[in-house]
């Protein structure tokens, strides 16, 4: 590999009591050419004076963009569309998360494996689209390790999958430059869809190569305003899923965000099979017999047996 740059894109938001852990150990990472983007959602804390500190100790290494508050997608989107495409792969970050020292090479190496795997299959030297995204350590406040999450997946990651599901923690995903430019490559109506890293998820498994890393390469913070929980039971499983479900209307930003994904992406999709599954999906299905219809017809699946079972009665009473 000759250019093994790497841009970390950072959306900062009231984070004064955790950034300097956060930028720390970007700085102890064990590949060491790498800058960060950091852009500022309108903070109303200290947290720009400490970003502004870490500039002064390493100078040329962080550009920071201090923006309005526009809500964490369209502030992710800004760092896209502003990364530096000198840069050869990119990781996005969260404020209050600390990352594993060996991060970033990981991610490059198996960025590179993925671009390696597919060199044949492209012509005139073109590199594939590649993501890579990992489990992480869940930790408290404190930063004591509580458990892995997410655990492998039970079926592969793919379109099949990402639109029905997101499985990739944003936190933890890192692209390639190909990947990058795929993605501004379009003009994105953020408010139709649910989150950046979905959407990333959404359209390298549908043009691309990803693939997902069991190992954890972030201690995922848990605190008030993020927290993970579990469920002992798989009537407390589809319970908690059906409200949080209802509660974030999600029933109508999936349907929407596949809509904006067919209308922006739609005429570039080679792939016949999924072509046919998006449209389907998308698709009104009003009556009882063309619910039960879709579903004999549908390859879309989410990860456990409690969320297939629930989003096939949701598609069967109308609610999707």
């Amino acid at each position: 590999m000759s250019n093994q740059t790497l841009q970390v894109l950072l959306s900062t938001y009231n984070g004064e009591k955790y950034i300097a852990q956060q930028l720390d150990s970007i700085f102890a990472q064990t590949h060491t050419d790498l800058k960060i983007l950091i852009r500022d959602d309108g903070s109303q804390d200290t947290t720009v004076s400490i970003v502004q500190r870490y500039m002064d100790n390493h100078p040329g290494q962080i550009e920071l963009i201090a923006g309005d508050n526009i809500g964490v997608v369209r502030s992710f989107w800004s760092l896209m569309q502003q990364a530096d495409l000198e840069a050869a792969y990119f990781c996005f970050c969260d404020q209050d998360d600390v990352w594993m020292c060996d991060k970033t090479t990981r991610a490059i190496e198996q960025l590179h494996h993925l671009e390696m795997q597919s060199e044949s299959k492209l012509e005139h030297g073109a590199i594939i689209p590649a993501m890579v995204f990992t489990a992480t350590q869940l930790t408290d406040e404190a930063l004591m390790p509580t458990a892995i999450w997410p655990g492998m997946p039970a079926r592969p990651p793919s379109f099949y999958n990402a639109l029905f599901q997101n499985i990739a923690v944003g936190a933890t995903i890192s692209i390639n430059r190909s990947a990058l430019q795929l993605l501004n490559s379009v003009s994105v109506h953020t408010p139709h869809i649910l989150m950046h890293d979905w959407w990333i998820y959404l359209t390298i498994s549908c043009f691309g190569s990803l693939s997902f890393d069991s190992k954890p390469s972030i201690y995922y913070r848990q605190h008030t305003n993020n927290a993970v929980g579990g469920e002992a039971t798989l009537l407390q499983k589809f319970k908690k899923k059906l409200s949080s479900f209802s509660k974030h209307q999600n029933h109508k930003l999936l349907v929407a965000q596949a809509k904006e994904f067919n209308k922006l992406y739609g005429d570039h999709i080679t792939d016949k099979q999924m072509l046919e599954q998006l449209h389907a999906f998308i698709a009104p299905r009003e009556r009882i017999t063309e619910r039960i219809r879709y579903l004999k017809k549908c390859r879309l699946y989410r990860q456990s047996i409690v969320e297939n079972h629930l989003f096939r009665l949701l598609i069967m009473i109308g609610y999707i």
